[in-house]
């Protein structure tokens, strides 16, 4: 179970590295890992859920980065916790699929699973299998049939709409549907002639029952693609066509635009966004229509422009209700390539080909009114105020996600380096812990490998110690770092 564990994390990291350049960043080879910068008093305090399969389970800290719990043999994207201590995770991989889990189930603190789902798609069971002659291992089918839920990036359990810690608004832990993002086999020759690994939108009841489903490849053309972008995917020639690599999917919730009302943000319409075509978008719950969307190209109009270009985004949702900033989108713009357009010389040549055309190499997070998508607030080297040439001190090209917390703060997962940060509203760092946790990416079947450790996290998320009754509140200890400038290794 373990290994299968490692291999769902490693799918997860090379499908995004597949679309990206290859990446050299800017940072030391030795440096200081776990808790590194702690100031209680300006902080909201929680537990600390990671997603990350270095350790083949689920981790959970506290703010000093001190181990609290790990879940063995669970693992995927993303693992979050609910009230009461239950951990919802995945057991295994769908080793047919890209970036699929086999399940999604809720465990109890002790480990006993209280509810799962998996009856999505009933599949060949395939195995890895060596492949001495070519180098790099293969997958057979074992001649059994197996039930997958193909999950993959994201999901939702009733009565909270973003998975995360929102006053009022707890998941519900013995009922109610949850929302999954999947895949499936599609074919649209208005997108390409080669068969699709499609993202779908599914909503399962506590009984397994599936009573909503909507396919990404059907309301293709309502997304907006100019022509230039419709011929660059429709030139590419990969097998099982990752399209749009939708990376999170989350209802609005209450909000005061619908309150207001503007139908397009009815609170059980569903937000989502594709890295990689830099597209945002809501789908209506009711219609199925696609009703607001910001992308795939900015440079449509005057507040388009003055957003500036979204690249290769993640974990965009709706701040709920209750929270600094309630209604606006927040997202994690990670950067990196990503697009599809005319080659060019910044881009030519990079992922899937030389379809992707736009590229920076630098992340932001931003906080924007999906009105007139004027932009509120942003984290960022340029907001910080460093010399162009520090871009990279915040980048990750892949990845990554932000949380608004209920002091006002941001819990930022920077998360190609396993970096995370809470940042006050005036962009000053209280906390930050570097993942000590690596890995050595083996890459999937029939990819050739690939060597490097990786401190990667995929998202974490804060967890209100009173979600955990089975542990005491933990000490919240100060780190105060010393000045880089008299911060060395004595030598031996």
């Amino acid at each position: 179970m373990e290994g299968s564990m490692e291999i769902l994390f490693v799918l997860l990291v090379l499908g995004c590295l597949l679309i990206i350049p290859s990446i050299q960043l800017g940072v030391p080879s030795v440096y200081p890992t776990r808790t590194t910068i702690y100031n209680p008093d300006k902080c909201w305090n929680s537990y600390i859920i990671l997603s990350s399969e270095s350790r083949a389970g689920v981790v959970l800290i506290d703010m000093n980065g001190n181990e609290v719990r790990v879940w063995k043999g669970l693992g995927g994207g993303p693992n979050r916790i609910l009230p009461g201590g239950y951990v919802v995770s995945s057991t295994g991989i769908y080793e047919g699929g890209h970036q699929d889990s086999r399940d999604l189930v809720q465990m109890d603190w002790d480990g006993e699973i209280v509810w799962k789902f998996e009856k999505w798609e009933e599949v060949d069971e395939m195995k890895v299998v060596p492949n001495p002659e070519k180098g790099a291992p293969h997958m057979v089918p074992t001649g059994a049939k197996i039930w997958v839920a193909r999950q993959h990036h994201d999901w939702q359990r009733e009565g909270n709409p973003v998975g995360y810690f929102t006053p009022g608004m707890d998941p519900m832990v013995d009922k109610g549907k949850t929302l999954i993002l999947s895949h499936q086999a599609s074919r649209n020759p208005k997108i390409s002639a080669n068969e699709l690994m499609d993202d779908v939108l599914y909503e399962v009841s506590w009984e397994g029952e599936i009573i909503w489903k909507w396919a990404f490849s059907e309301h293709f053309e309502e997304m907006g693609f100019s022509e230039a972008a419709q011929k660059a995917m429709k030139g590419m020639k990969a097998p099982r066509f990752d399209w749009l690599h939708i990376n999170c999917a989350s209802y609005l919730g209450p909000n005061k635009w619908y309150d207001e009302g503007d139908e397009r943000f009815h609170p059980e319409n569903i937000i989502w966004d594709s890295r990689s075509a830099n597209l945002l978008g809501i789908t209506d719950r009711k219609t199925d229509k696609i009703v607001w969307r910001v992308g795939p190209d900015y440079d449509t109009s005057p507040q388009l422009r003055e957003l500036g270009w979204i690249i290769g985004v993640h974990h965009t949702h709706m701040i709920p209700r209750g929270l600094h900033g309630e209604g606006n989108i927040l997202c994690y713009d990670n950067g990196g390539s990503a697009g599809y357009g005319p080659p060019n010389p910044m881009t030519s040549g990079i992922g899937f080909g030389s379809a992707f055309n736009c590229r920076r190499d630098h992340s932001r997070v931003i906080e924007f009114n999906p009105i007139t998508l004027e932009k509120v607030w942003e984290y960022s080297a340029q907001a910080l105020g460093r010399f162009m040439n520090e871009n990279f001190r915040e980048y990750s090209p892949y990845v990554s996600s932000a949380q608004r917390l209920p002091n006002g703060n941001t819990l930022i997962t920077e998360g190609a380096m396993g970096r995370l940060l809470q940042v006050t509203p005036d962009l000053e760092i209280v906390w930050e812990y570097v993942s000590p946790y690596t890995f050595k990416m083996k890459g999937p079947p029939m990819a050739p490998p690939v060597k490097q450790l990786s401190h990667m996290i995929y998202r974490a998320y804060g967890i209100p110690y009173e979600w955990i009754p089975q542990l005491e509140k933990p000490e919240e200890r100060a780190v105060v770092p010393p000045h880089n400038s008299e911060f060395k290794i004595e030598p031996q």
